[in-house]
């Protein structure tokens, strides 16, 4: 099926006009929709969890592959739009029309999936990028695998690596939650209107134990997220300095010498192995 010719059809025929608060940008290059297709590795024994359908290109390749769809569409337009055009040709889609942050996922996967884990499939406005899928991870939410579009410059540094400049907390986040996989690189003219930055198909697939063991997750984390915000401080000075953590310089110290660190590292040195021994010491 030419799913892109269907897109440009609907936006004539609906005079439909992206809208910069929802951060639209129409995907109409075939070739990345297959990428995304193939990525996921979506089957006829998949429910699928679309979040962001837009006008429907991804939704038609995705119901064409799986053995059911779920869209969550915030914006009222483009919901009716799919309501009246994509409804009434696929038997396995549903809509729901608002935020994906006040959906629970674990309700949705009980209900329509037999408790059993959802694929998440996206292509979203890359400002709500990174609160959607932390949301789905931190939650330990039932999903198996989350691909989704975003910006070309999240994608590298969600896969960075501890000293690399890209490394953040964001970083170490996604790959304590999941292994990620880059699918495919994609430059703006794949889409209309043509975004200002390039974008990449990544794949999230869930882990199921993580990668490093600790007593105190939120610790380390909270320790991961005021290394990186202060990220020029030496790891002592920027979590003692931390207006979140109730830890004292003497404390810090005594927990990077016991574990035979510099006293000047930064944190920005440090993989998820030495964060979650870190926080177990302080704990």
């Amino acid at each position: 099926m030419d799913y892109i010719s269907s897109t440009y059809d609907l936006i004539k025929r609906y005079d439909v006009r992206a809208r910069k608060r929802f951060g639209q940008n129409f995907l109409t290059d075939p070739r990345v929709l297959d990428k995304i297709i193939a990525a996921a590795d979506v089957t006829k024994d998949d429910f699928v969890l679309e979040i962001g359908p837009g006008l429907g290109t991804l939704t038609r390749a995705l119901c064409d592959h799986a053995g059911h769809v779920l869209a969550v569409e915030l914006d009222f337009d483009l919901a009716d739009i799919i309501e009246q055009e994509l409804i009434p040709a696929y038997d396995n889609l549903e809509l729901i029309t608002g935020d994906i942050l006040k959906q629970d996922i674990g309700e949705i996967a009980d209900q329509k999936n037999e408790g059993h884990p959802i694929k998440v499939v996206a292509n979203l406005p890359y400002y709500i990028t990174t609160p959607i899928l932390m949301e789905l991870l931190e939650t330990k939410a039932p999903v198996e695998s989350i691909t989704v579009m975003v910006q070309k410059e999240v994608a590298d540094r969600m896969m960075a690596k501890p000293g690399d400049k890209d490394c953040g907390a964001i970083s170490l986040a996604v790959q304590y939650y999941a292994d990620i996989y880059l699918a495919a690189n994609v430059p703006p003219n794949c889409f209309t209107p043509r975004p200002r930055v390039a974008s990449a198909v990544i794949r999230l697939t869930t882990r199921q134990t993580p990668p490093v063991e600790t007593k105190n997750e939120k610790l380390m984390f909270g320790l991961i997220k005021a290394a990186f915000a202060q990220r020029r401080k030496t790891l002592v000075n920027a979590v003692s300095g931390s207006a979140w953590l109730d830890i004292d310089k003497e404390r810090i110290q005594n927990a990077i010498e016991k574990m035979g660190l510099s006293p000047t590292v930064r944190g920005e040195k440090l993989d998820l192995a030495a964060f979650a021994g870190l926080a177990d010491h302080l704990s």
